[in-house]
């Protein structure tokens, strides 16, 4: 033992952490010790060297389950690991340790490693260690503080495993020469996990861009950009027709993106049903979404058609306080507890009992033949 920890100072500068250290300590044979002793004068006993790196660690592990629980990980961290990557149980020790490691170093603890490992069952059979440490390195100065760094890798935890020179780097390189800032590319890689891999511009992408009008410093440029970044070309001319079959013309479909770009995050479908219900059942001109675009993102069954059919009944109870015209449009904008605090809860204890049994009511009405219809598998969502 004495021989092995001579240079353990002069060892522990010269590798990545604390942890890469202990992993060599560990698995390393007595061979591989004698190529990387250098000469120096820091000598220690191996009494230290067991105090620093903990009882117990020097013994070599028997299974992956003695591995995450050395780690750090619970019976229940463990269960769920497992339970999402079975063929973790049977992962090469040495590998395993390695890269548990370097994830340690990270500042990953074993609650991020269940989410990471649930998010990408095979993360640890992937090759994290490629280019690791330059990787690690230029996303620091990007991300600026470990904390975020870790906070994007648990979202996304395929950023340690992306090629990092023909990919990665490439791809920020795009962003930021299309003007959006070191800030912006931090909030978009965490929003939208699947930045770098999908990431793709054309002339025809470009002139989307321009025809929306926004500029560098507009505050929804960098969503519209990343947003036609990772959507496909044919997906992107299909909402924009369907949005055009409404009576839009080019100039407001764009201006309306413009103002709302996730509308391009929407299924035409759900355009669609949104669109004929404002269209009939509200009684509204197609054009009234270019002031009002929220009346696209909510669920038709559970907040629109279920305070429609509310503001009727009331209407029918001659009720004093009524739900209609442009007090319509805010009652429809409200969050749930101010709608019934405002509306329903302000009645009378027998009234807004029955108007409450009316509204539930409503709102367990589903979609007609919803279990029947075809589920068509169209991949990535833009």
């Amino acid at each position: 033992m004495e021989s092995r920890v001579v240079d353990y100072f002069k060892l522990r500068y010269l590798l990545f952490s604390r942890q890469a250290f202990v992993s060599i300590l560990v698995n390393q044979p007595v061979e591989a010790w004698q190529k990387l002793k250098v000469a120096t004068c820091f000598t220690v006993s191996a009494k230290q060297v067991e105090e620093e790196v903990g009882e117990g660690t020097l013994a070599h592990a028997n299974d992956s389950t003695e591995v995450f629980r050395r780690w750090g990980c619970t019976d229940n961290d463990i269960a769920q690991i497992f339970a999402r990557g079975p063929s973790l149980r049977r992962s090469d020790l040495n590998q395993l340790q390695n890269k548990l490691h370097l994830l340690q170093g990270l500042g990953i603890t074993s609650p991020d490693l269940v989410k990471i490992i649930n998010c990408r069952p095979r993360f640890l059979k992937c090759r994290i260690n490629n280019n690791f440490h330059e990787r690690i390195e230029f996303f620091l100065k990007m991300f600026e503080t470990k904390e975020v760094l870790v906070k994007a890798i648990v979202r996304n935890p395929s950023l340690l495993t992306y090629d990092f020179h023909n990919r990665v780097k490439p791809v920020i390189s795009q962003y930021e020469e299309m003007g959006l800032t070191k800030k912006d590319l931090i909030l978009m890689l965490i929003s939208r996990p699947t930045l770098i891999p999908r990431s793709s511009f054309n002339d025809e992408k470009m002139e989307y861009i321009q025809k929306t009008g926004l500029s560098q410093g507009d505050r929804m440029f960098k969503y519209f950009v990343t947003i036609i970044g990772i959507s496909r070309l044919e997906t992107i001319r299909q909402k924009v027709a369907n949005l055009e079959k409404f009576g839009f013309t080019e100039d407001e479909t764009f201006a309306l993106l413009g103002r709302s770009p996730l509308i391009l995050t929407l299924s035409v479908d759900k355009v669609q049903r949104n669109m004929t219900f404002i269209l009939c059942t509200l009684k509204l001109p197609a054009k009234v979404i270019l002031n009002y675009p929220f009346l696209l993102y909510f669920n038709l069954e559970a907040v629109l058609k279920p305070r429609v059919l509310l503001s009727r009944k009331m209407e029918e109870m001659g009720l004093h306080l009524q739900i209609e015209g442009h007090s319509m449009l805010r009652a429809l904008r409200m969050t749930e507890k101010r709608f019934l605090k405002k509306f329903v809860y302000s009645q009378p204890k027998d009234v807004a009992d029955e108007l409450m049994q009316f509204y539930q009511s409503a709102k367990g009405i589903k979609r007609l033949a919803d279990t029947s219809r075809k589920k068509c598998p169209w991949g990535f969502p833009f």
